[in-house]
């Protein structure tokens, strides 16, 4: 069993998103780590998540996820 942990920017950014666009990023994070997952460059144990325009910034150890961040693929890395 997995278990995730939202971090408070991530939860921020989806409390502004409306419904069906919360429910597809929720819906991703779910599937973790099936997806488009890839690896960030420079920073171990940091992934992220593409989701359309969106980008899910997440640690994972084990069966744990913890969701860092969550934005928009400009923004997401600065």
């Amino acid at each position: 069993m997995k278990n995730l942990i939202l971090m408070k920017p991530a939860e921020k950014y989806l409390n502004k998103q409306p419904a069906q666009t919360a429910g597809r990023i929720l819906w991703a994070i779910y599937k973790l780590p099936k997806g488009d997952v890839v690896a960030l460059q420079n920073r171990d144990g940091v992934f992220r998540l593409k989701v359309g325009d969106v980008r899910v910034i997440f640690e994972m150890d084990g069966n744990q996820f913890t969701i860092c961040d969550i934005d928009n693929r400009g923004d997401v890395y600065k």
